[in-house]
């Protein structure tokens, strides 16, 4: 009677003012002063006002947003158990009036086809909160809502209802993967699992490129395809379900949307979406803090899948139609031009780590396999230049770049955890150059310079950004948000088995100007064409070590190191995860830039010998590495460094027992 009461008294005015009561109740932890049934009947006509088809009276959109907002914070403050028995319980009664008596739920999704963006958006953060409580709960999906998203999944239609459909199924993924709640996660999952395979067919099928498709239903698609690969990683879930695998199982559909579509948000976001998936970081934007029961999938079939789409894509000159207005940022709700001479650095990172991660990907599971390799070493090459071509086209100042070994840093200094994953592919590229190619000594060197993949380079050129502070690697070893520790171990396997490249590296290495570095510092040699001052004589091959030809377990595949004891390491390598790559470009002719540049050439008679290098910068680098192994040997004799360095301390051991005695 009471409910009937207030439903007829006076307009949204009234009912504005009573839920505003009410709401202030709840947010001092109080019972309010009506009954539950008095409540659920002002809450259902609050939330159903703005969708009359008279457009409702004046307020009635501030009503709805109201009635929906208090609709949200009833059922989140159930599933967290944060209130007070009686105030719980009669909460409780209320949702449960709401729900079986005044069939909430149809009402909400009804605004799923609302025009009004705004409508439609409080109806899906509305609707994907009381879903994940009813879960929680009852262990069941709210049937409404369930019936409404399968019916827009086969329909296909973008429209406000597919989309809002996307939307409410991610976010309520999203909070169930954050929260790590394995349970629910498939019992949601279970609901959709064939559905949105369908879905994903339809929408991403070259029958739709030419009818046309709705960048903004792509998008949306794109965010729950990424929110479908973290279940799969974070919570301990495990890819049980099909639609966990879909990026995997579609990127070559993806790679086509993207050199396919006109619009740049849209190619921004499915390539950040293949570099997630293949770099395994898939939900690392609204996963904070360290991701809950991740678990990283070595050798998994999906990410081999995505790592064949995108080397096959490129070979079949995917970077070539990758056209668009890649110098355009978005402000608002539309795209704004911006200085063509700065174009979109994380679009260009991104396709720069996608390919090489995938390219690093193939390497290993060739060698996984005891395959001769899936990459023929002319088609490495290749793919490297394809690449290398593809960034001169949107870079000026790479363009102008002659030493391709720059671009890591160039490209990507601003991003450790990207910086580091991409000079981990470039070293597997070259282990894997080194092993299948026959060549050895200068010639391999001049090979891997002029594809911009000398691990040397990278490692002296990183050291050279960081003025050879051995501080700031010792905070990359103990960081678990870049790969630097697994990087570091193959790269030192590297350095020990290929001592005179090293050498020879240090004597001609360029570096690159002061002005593209992430960190500004003083330079280590001055001339970029002329060697380095004489401070210190280096070996060219450490005694007591084998021969650089002699085969080392940093071949790709093959265990690293072990870091079993270690806290931090659960995998082979031992390190913290890996990441992606960044930094800044601009967009010039590729034609007039020479493809093959080598760096260094071949020593002068007389005047140098790969045998007795002598450099200033040889010397720094080596002392950085002895710096740093005498701090972990501190920290670890104090017991605060974070995992066992055993194995990496070894390592650091044989590299300084290659230094000169100090005079």
């Amino acid at each position: 009677m009471e409910a009937a009461v207030l439903g007829c008294a006076a307009g949204p005015r009234w009912r504005f003012e009573r839920l505003s009561q009410v709401y202030r109740c709840l947010q001092s932890g109080s019972r309010p002063g009506v009954s539950a049934a008095a409540l659920a009947s002002l809450l259902v006509e609050g939330a159903c006002e703005a969708s009359r088809e008279d457009g409702g009276p004046a307020g009635s959109l501030e009503l709805t947003g109201l009635s929906m907002t208090l609709l949200r914070k009833i059922s989140s403050s159930l599933a967290a158990r944060s209130l007070p028995p009686a105030l719980a319980s009669y909460l409780v009664e209320t949702l449960k009036i709401l729900v079986h008596e005044m069939d909430l739920m149809s009402h909400l999704v009804r605004h799923f086809q609302a025009s009004d963006q705004i409508l439609s958006h409080l109806a899906v953060k509305t609707v994907s909160t009381y879903v994940i409580y009813h879960l929680h709960e009852s262990g069941a999906v709210s049937p409404a809502w369930e019936q409404t998203c399968l019916r827009a999944f086969a329909l296909a239609v973008p429209g406000p209802e597919l989309d809002a459909c996307l939307r409410s199924l991610t976010r309520a993924l999203k909070e169930l993967v954050k929260g790590a709640v394995q349970g629910d996660t498939g019992k949601l999952l279970s609901s959709f699992d064939s559905s949105l395979g369908v879905l994903c067919s339809k929408l991403l099928s070259e029958e739709r490129a030419t009818t046309g498709r709705s960048e903004s239903t792509l998008c949306f698609l794109a965010d729950l395809l990424e929110a479908l690969a973290a279940s799969s990683l974070i919570g301990g879930a495990g890819s049980c379900f099909h639609c966990q695998e879909l990026v995997h199982r579609h990127s070559s559909e993806l790679l086509k949307v993207i050199s396919g579509s006109s619009g740049d948000l849209l190619k921004k976001r499915l390539l950040l979406l293949l570099k997630r998936a293949v770099l395994q970081k898939a939900g690392e934007e609204w996963v904070s803090g360290d991701l809950p029961g991740l678990k990283l999938k070595h050798f998994d079939p999906d990410v081999t899948l995505l790592a064949q789409s995108v080397v096959a894509a490129v070979g079949a000159d995917w970077l070539e139609g990758l056209q668009g207005d890649i110098c355009s940022s978005f402000w608002g709700s539309g795209p704004t031009r911006v200085d063509p001479s700065k174009p979109d650095c994380v679009l260009l990172r991104a396709v720069s780590l996608l390919l090489l991660k995938s390219m690093e990907i193939h390497i290993q599971t060739a060698s996984r396999r005891g395959e001769k390799g899936l990459l023929d070493v002319a088609e490495l090459c290749g793919y490297l230049q394809k690449l290398w071509g593809f960034l001169k086209r949107h870079s000026e100042e790479l363009r102008e770049e002659p030493h391709l070994c720059c671009w890591v840093g160039r490209l990507f200094g601003e991003q450790d955890d990207d910086m580091m994953e991409a000079a981990k592919a470039l070293l597997s590229i070259f282990l894997h150059y080194r092993q299948h190619s026959g060549l050895d000594g200068l010639a391999l060197l001049e090979e891997a310079c002029a594809s911009g993949y000398n691990p040397h380079c990278h490692f002296i050129l990183l050291l050279e950004s960081i003025s050879f502070d051995h501080s700031f690697l010792l905070d990359l070893l103990i960081s678990t948000e870049t790969c630097f520790l697994e990087y570091f171990v193959q790269y030192l396997k590297c350095l020990l088995a290929d001592w005179q490249g090293f050498a020879v590296t240090c004597g001609h290495v360029k570096n690159p100007p002061a002005s593209s570095r992430a960190r500004q510092m003083p330079r280590a040699c001055e001339g970029q064409n002329q060697p380095c001052e004489v401070t210190a004589r280096v070996p060219a091959h450490p005694p007591g070590l084998s021969s650089p030809r002699e085969p080392t377990s940093s071949a790709p595949g093959l265990q690293l190191v072990d870091y079993s004891s270690s806290d931090e390491s659960d995998h082979e390598s031992g390190g913290p995860r890996g990441a992606t790559w960044t930094n800044r470009m601009s967009a010039p002719d590729v034609e007039q830039a020479p493809v093959r540049q080598p760096h260094f050439k071949a020593p002068r008679s007389g005047s140098e010998k790969t045998s007795d290098v002598s450099c200033e910068v040889a010397a720094r680098v080596l002392g950085c590495v002895s710096e740093l192994k005498e701090v972990v040997v501190r920290l670890h004799m104090k017991k605060l460094f974070p995992y066992n360095p055993a194995p990496l301390l070894k390592l650091l051991g044989q590299v300084q027992a290659c230094c000169p005695p100090s005079p």
